[in-house]
């Protein structure tokens, strides 16, 4: 093992998230994107959430920690989903978390549906990934305008989410908010590193 790859662990809104240097590092200030999705949970309608662009699985194990919900999260990075299973383990969720490892386009069936779907897509400009070497690019790198895989990420929920339902993407900027097609955010939030933006489902 190199030392790039030896793990880590970060407290997370009060979980203990492993990871190493191949994955993204759990931002402690995304523990905001958590919280949202869990007040969401408390009026939303029954059914699993879906995390997408994973990672370590931080974000949707602390939104659903507390509930009885069902949680599916899906990464392309194989690391990535190691952590994610082994954070869920962690967590005592284990029984309660399905991980799947592959491009989100691939890997959930046409009759799946969710309740709430929280993203942290890669969103830096492809031009721009090289300001944040501490980053894996597969992580980071959204595109030549950091849109693809947000976008990607609202195309997944219109198919999946249930009537009623919810997506919560994390995004880097407002203006990034104003790029996405095909849906209007009921709400932005603002925070010291990025913004999540609330779109409804009917």
């Amino acid at each position: 093992m190199t030392v790039t790859s030896l793990p880590r662990e970060i407290d997370f809104d009060g979980l203990r998230i492993q990871y190493d240097a191949r994955v993204l590092e759990p931002r402690p200030w995304t523990a905001a994107q958590s919280r949202w999705a869990a007040e969401l949970l408390a009026t939303a309608p029954a059914g699993p959430v879906l995390e997408l662009c994973a990672g370590a699985g931080q974000i949707g194990l602390r939104a659903v920690v507390d509930t009885d919900r069902h949680l599916v999260c899906v990464d392309a990075c194989a690391v990535a989903c190691d952590y994610a299973r082994q954070n869920a383990a962690g967590a005592g969720l284990s029984d309660r978390v399905d991980v799947r490892e592959g491009r989100m386009q691939d890997v959930l069936g046409d009759d799946e549906r969710f309740a709430l779907v929280v993203a942290d897509p890669p969103w830096v400009r492809r031009s721009d990934v090289g300001r944040y070497p501490e980053d894996p690019v597969t992580a980071i790198d959204g595109g030549l305008d950091g849109m693809d895989v947000a976008q990607a990420c609202l195309d997944i929920a219109w198919r999946h989410v249930l009537p009623g339902g919810t997506l919560l993407l994390q995004l880097g900027t407002v203006g990034q908010v104003d790029l996405l097609t095909g849906a209007e955010p009921s709400d932005v939030r603002i925070f010291d590193r990025g913004v999540v933006a609330r779109i409804d489902f009917g």
